[in-house]
């Protein structure tokens, strides 16, 4: 089904796949080779330096949702902004229900209104799309690139590059400045054969996603999707698969474009932006996943991660074993919280699911829905505990479902449809009951997900499955079901964009800015606290050790109801870590009462009495260190924190809280990476096993010419745990540009630009 290449491998002619077995012949080096991918090339136009080994990339085109314009338009401002130098379109597809903490939502939807008219700008209002398939339809261009503030911004399926990141690195690019990285790998994803009736690109995906998380196959590389496979998928299933690369960690995507590509285009009225793509005739990749689609069969990534995946027929067939297994990887993930058990959804040797869902940029395409739509036409979900949602990822898409009659047959069937929305995508609509399995076309299961609490003792799980499977299991009401089980005539509809849609709702400035505009705010609404440069000296309390294999953003800065607060970063960071520790933000906050007191010019051993041994302790071999050049705060240590999404509040709440650190063995994501540094905190990494760590939580560690060492490149990080004494340990930064040492050393990003100014 899926094979992985142990080496890199030669593409010639974009069939056939030669293994480099360092003697291979190929018609050119293997330099000029790697030049001849098709990210290669689309990376070096938009590369503004004359290093293709150390890239500047300015995009084209940026989108934001509203969890994440707000801070990114505010950080913006308060760094010089005075008009979106590109179109950027701000879309309003998480905050979409107003009715939790009062005006709050709709507030920020105000605020990007006004914003978009001001600086020249998109705005998208609730409920007309989620924000990946408004860029679909609206912003993608072959051979282009996008930015955006959400991990699932991928278009490479339409010959966009596509990657999402945390807020500051769109910061950067309102600003003018570049996207700086490294040259990526770039990995042959060779699609070859077609997929069996019943079978969707979520099943697709998840064999992939399952074939190459664990091992990091694809971390931070491009996956590139080449071979005959390609042309024998429809558009929707192309952006299907593509959407959920995501979930591999890698850091794009890009896929060749034929006739399907150009006929999309067209049916939205911008056939000039389609541009064919193809690898050279000989393009080297540093590595190569085989994936025969014929053999792909209906998933299903069980709980509590898309990696987590078996065959929905492995999993009807040893369903105690594998229910067993979910509930052992749970402790982990869950920590004993709660009693977790998934035996009760064995029902007479069946596995009964209590509610399905599809929807978001991942589920919500016409085809999906129809291919949903023709399962369960006729049939009916049944008057027990299981129920149906299915919400279209657009209006133009609802309207042609509503045309087409694919929406009356799911409402027959008893199935909710509702607007577009992604909030079951984050735990803001559609929180199952305690203890209740979903089955979802979204794009992840992590804990918490769906929206229940540990903390409150509740537990809910999702499992994520292709639209296709969820229908057929909705079709047998809610005990698991293949598709490729049910005997279905597909009506193949065809598809017709109403451009009028969106040019009667949607606000296009046309890139005119209007500087008379005022911005509205609401009272939710704040701007950044004032943050300090790095001090010469650092002390840092570990305030959180988590152990788990990988730490989600979601586990960070919880999703769901927090998603009111993203406006108000004070606010917000109350939630930090709150479902994964909740002592975490008292713990910060004690320590964060030193550093206040040496900003107010007062003896912060008096704000915080356990401090008192501590710099005695330092003093005994340091004795310079003190008043003017010592600073305080908090660090966390995690394995491998990061995974999941953009959002850069998983990072500026800690930095709000007095976060100057986090101490990692990897980042999970470079994303995560990026928005620690870029609100200036460092992202130290230790050679340590996480078992044996050579410090704990509560251990207070001592950086001694912490910004000496930043300043002059130092690949190792001298540091001390404080004791009695102090005990030697060594910390690295790992590859940090100029520009983020310097971020870093001015404390943020914003501090960065104000000092540019």
């Amino acid at each position: 089904m899926i094979k992985l290449y142990d080496g890199g491998v030669y593409l010639l002619n974009g069939t056939e796949i030669v293994e480099d077995t360092g003697n291979v012949e190929v018609p050119v080096s293997k330099e000029e080779a790697a030049a001849n991918t098709m990210a290669y090339n689309i990376l070096k136009e938009h590369n503004t330096s004359d290093d293709m080994k150390n890239l500047q990339i300015r995009f084209d085109k940026l989108t934001s949702h509203d969890i994440t314009f707000v801070g990114i338009i505010q950080t913006a401002r308060a760094s010089g902004l005075k008009k979106f130098p590109m179109p950027y379109v701000l879309t309003n597809c998480h905050n979409s229900l107003c009715a939790v903490g009062g005006t709050i939502n709709e507030d920020d939807h105000m605020f990007g209104l006004t914003c978009a008219k001001k600086y020249g700008g998109v705005y998208v209002p609730p409920h007309q799309a989620v924000i990946h398939q408004y860029a679909r339809e609206m912003l993608a261009g072959g051979g282009k690139m996008i930015l955006g503030s959400d991990s699932h911004t991928r278009y490479g399926a339409l010959g966009t590059m596509a990657m999402g990141e945390g807020g500051p690195e769109l910061v950067k690019q309102l600003l003018n400045k570049t996207y700086d990285i490294k040259m990526p790998g770039v990995v042959a994803i060779y699609l070859d054969g077609e997929p069996a009736k019943g079978v969707g690109p979520q099943d697709v995906a998840l064999a992939i996603i399952g074939a190459v998380f664990k091992n990091g196959y694809v971390n931070n590389k491009v996956m590139e999707f080449v071979g005959p496979g390609v042309k024998k998928l429809s558009a929707d299933f192309r952006i299907g698969i593509d959407v959920m690369t995501t979930e591999t960690t890698c850091l794009s995507s890009i896929w060749t474009t034929d006739e399907t590509i150009r006929e999309f285009y067209e049916i939205h009225g911008r056939s000039g932006d389609y541009k064919e793509l193809n690898p050279g005739p000989a393009a080297y990749y540093d590595g190569c996943v085989y994936v025969n689609l014929g053999e792909i069969k209906p998933m299903i990534a069980m709980p509590f991660h898309p990696s987590n995946v078996y065959t929905i027929d492995e999993v009807n067939e040893n369903l105690e074993d594998i229910l067993h297994d979910v509930e052992q990887k749970a402790l982990v993930s869950l920590d004993g919280a709660v009693d977790y058990s998934l035996q009760d959804k064995i029902r007479d040797g069946k596995l009964y699911v209590e509610q399905g869902i599809i929807a978001g940029c991942a589920g919500g395409g016409f085809e999906n829905i129809c291919a949903a739509a023709d399962i369960i036409k006729g049939r009916n979900i049944g008057a027990d505990a299981f129920t149906f949602s299915v919400y279209p990822a657009s209006m133009p898409i609802y309207m042609e479902l509503v045309k087409n009659g694919a929406v009356a047959d799911l409402m027959e069937a008893g199935t909710v449809v509702k607007t577009a929305f992604c909030g079951p995508c984050f735990g803001a609509g559609d929180t199952p009951a305690n203890n209740a399995l979903s089955i979802r076309h979204t794009t992840r299961n992590f804990p918490n997900r769906e929206g229940s609490k540990l903390q409150s003792g509740q537990i809910s799980s999702v499992a994520l499955m292709d639209a296709r499977s969820i229908a057929a299991t909705a079709a047998n009401k809610g005990f698991l079901t293949p598709a490729t089980a049910m005997d279905v005539e597909y009506k193949g509809q065809k598809y017709h964009f109403d451009k009028n849609i969106y040019a009667n709702r949607v606000f296009d400035s046309h890139g005119v800015a209007d500087p008379d505009v005022e911005i509205q705010f609401g009272p939710n609404i704040k701007d950044w606290p004032e943050m300090s440069p790095l001090p010469e000296n650092l002390i840092v309390k570990v305030v959180s050790e988590i152990h788990d294999p990988v730490t989600t953003t979601d586990e960070l800065i919880p999703s769901g109801e927090t998603s009111s607060y993203r406006s108000n970063p004070l606010g917000l960071a109350e939630f930090a870590l709150s479902r994964k520790d909740p002592a975490y933000v008292g713990r910060a906050k004690e320590v964060q009462a030193a550093q206040k007191a040496i900003e107010a010019g007062t003896c912060p051993l008096d704000a915080l009495e356990e401090l008192k041994p501590v710099m005695a302790a330092i003093q005994k071999d340091y004795p310079e260190v003190g008043k003017g050049n010592i600073g305080v705060g908090s660090t966390i240590f995690a394995v491998k924190p990061g995974d999941g999404s953009a959002r850069e509040q998983a990072a500026s709440c800690q930095k709000v809280l007095g976060g100057w650190a986090n101490i990692a063995i990897e980042y999970a994501t470079k994303r995560y990476r990026s928005n620690l540094i870029n609100w200036g905190m460092l992202p130290f990494l230790t050679d340590a096993d996480h078992e044996a760590l050579p410090f704990k939580n509560g251990d207070y560690i001592f950086v001694p010419d912490v910004r000496k060492a930043l300043e002059e490149k130092s690949d190792v990080i001298r540091a001390y745990v404080v004791g009695d004494g102090l005990r030697e340990i060594n910390l690295k930064l790992g590859d940090l540009t100029d520009v983020e040492r310097q971020i870093i050393l001015d404390g943020c990003l914003i501090n960065y630009y104000k000092a540019t100014l």
